[in-house]
């Protein structure tokens, strides 16, 4: 099962068969598809053999924090949870989808084990993990935002500390102003993005879509090569 197919099945068997031809994309364009996306997507078999991993799920290998390859298999930091990675990706081929949360020191990683296939077509061929994404430092999709709203690059700095999580508090002291400052910048923000609240205005940048920072990119393809 080529990767198009595995994506792209349609959810009736005689209809899939029917328009296979028709509607199944140049596979070329699926695998510039998981490029574009701003999550760690990696396809591996039910082994967990590499068959594709975009650009941040080499950024994420190259770090070595969570996932490593090894023998061209996916695995992780340690055998206890390498052996989690691999119960979640034969569950996953098996249909039936799997959430793990990988530690490294105090941070963690949620992975997601889902399985790439139709139920009439036994077991899957391939497995999607997809990576959390982990902050909202890179998220190109930010730069959008604040380009649409006419964003200072001090504005976007601090709603790029926002998304993250930080403070007002913690916001001034990282940035080495008062707290006075930061909460007149916020007011700026919501006056600008028409946002009642530092939480819808964050929840509106969080259902933004996930396009790929370029920059990190390149980054991952020089530092590893699959």
């Amino acid at each position: 099962m080529d990767l198009a197919t595995t994506l792209f099945a349609d959810a009736t068997p005689a209809r899939a068969t029917a328009n296979a031809e028709t509607i199944a994309p140049n596979p070329e364009f699926a695998w510039r598809v998981l490029e574009e996306i701003d999550y760690g997507l990696i396809l591996v078999d039910p082994d967990g053999r590499i068959q594709h991993a975009n650009h941040l799920a080499r950024h994420e290998f190259a770090r070595a924090r969570f996932l490593r390859i090894e023998r061209g298999m996916v695995t992780s930091i340690n055998s206890l949870q390498s052996d989690e990675v691999a119960r979640g990706i034969r569950h996953a081929a098996r249909g039936r989808r799997q959430m793990l949360s990988l530690r490294h020191g105090a941070e963690r990683l949620s992975v997601a084990c889902v399985p790439l296939f139709q139920p009439y077509e036994g077991e899957s061929a391939s497995v999607l993990l997809m990576l959390a994404r982990r902050t909202g430092t890179q998220n190109l999709a930010v730069s959008f935002f604040a380009r649409e709203h006419r964003l200072s690059p001090t504005e976007e700095a601090v709603l790029r500390s926002l998304c993250d999580g930080l403070d007002v508090q913690d916001i001034a002291t990282a940035h080495g102003v008062c707290e006075s400052t930061v909460r007149t910048q916020v007011r700026s923000l919501r006056d600008k993005t028409d946002s009642s609240s530092i939480r819808q205005m964050v929840q509106r940048v969080a259902a933004l879509p996930p396009v790929v920072p370029c920059g990190l990119r390149g980054a991952a393809t020089a530092q590893l090569a699959l």
